[in-house]
């Protein structure tokens, strides 16, 4: 099975499991109880567990490769494939009933080298009746779910060339110290942008990029946790021929924290600047 016919199967698992997802967001729920215990300002959804386990089940059939990233051995063979699912992305606004979260997938595959790259990912917004896929060399698509069925587009990124009347957009954390750091570049580029917007999650913002909703988007140490969500949206940056890279210009690292920054192509160098 080639890589493109992979996205569309783990695009339909992906659907089939937003629409669980969704009925849990609808359906009533205590606040209190979605708080992450010993934080103050951290959430997380009960329907998380029953999200990766289904996700993870349904992937099984369609093809185990070598299992799931999170239980990955600590050294892989050139070829291996390790699929890497997340919990809901985005987990304030779906415990606050907001339409912005995700359902996320990505495929991971060693190269030569031995380095680990996403070559597939999948984003999946049930709220907003949106999906988006890629898959290595295959290009990037998004699909509306409308009254009339699904509607698929080949996406590309924005042609905006300067920051100064473009829309950006940034991601923070809960952590005082890391959202200080995505403050503080807010503050700098303040009035060149047409608009600075913080919506998210993570995997959202950057298929923003991708089908020229954002013109760019940063976020501070995006960690651990963030793998699935980031990996499954950079696919879709990637391959709809956008840029996606650390602060720094290094790659990103898949097994430590990153400061990114996805862009059309045009503005990210001007970004950059603000970003060191």
């Amino acid at each position: 099975m080639n890589l493109r016919e992979l996205a569309l199967k783990a695009t339909a698992v992906a659907e089939d499991a937003g629409r669980h997802a969704l009925q849990d967001q609808l359906n009533p729920h205590d606040l209190d109880v979605s708080r992450v215990p010993d934080r103050k300002t951290g959430f997380s959804s009960d329907t998380d567990a029953t999200l990766v386990r289904f996700v993870e089940n349904r992937l099984t059939y369609i093809d185990g490769f070598q299992g799931f990233w999170e239980s990955r051995p600590e050294t892989s063979e050139p070829g291996d494939r390790y699929w890497c699912v997340g919990k809901v992305d985005g987990a304030i606004n779906f415990v606050r009933n907001m339409s912005e979260w995700a359902v996320t997938i990505s495929l991971f595959e060693f190269n030569e080298e031995g380095h680990a790259e996403p070559v597939v990912g999948v984003v999946h917004a049930p709220a907003l009746g949106l999906t988006y896929a890629a898959a290595k060399g295959q290009g990037a698509i998004r699909i509306r779910h409308t009254a009339v069925g699904a509607q698929r587009e080949k996406i590309m990124p924005s042609t905006v060339a300067e920051l100064e009347g473009s829309v950006v957009c940034y991601g923070m954390s809960y952590f005082p110290e890391e959202s200080k750091r995505a403050l503080h570049v807010v503050a700098q580029i303040a009035g060149k942008p047409s608009d600075i917007k913080r919506i998210g999650p993570s995997s959202l913002d950057l298929c923003k990029v991708a089908d020229g909703t954002y013109d760019a988007y940063f976020e501070p140490h995006l960690h651990k946790w963030d793998v699935p969500a980031m990996s499954a949206g950079a696919v879709v940056v990637w391959e709809s021929q956008g840029t996606l890279c650390q602060w720094n210009n290094d790659p990103i690292h898949w097994r430590q924290e990153n400061d990114i920054v996805a862009s059309n192509g045009l503005i990210g160098d001007e970004l950059q600047r603000y970003l060191h």
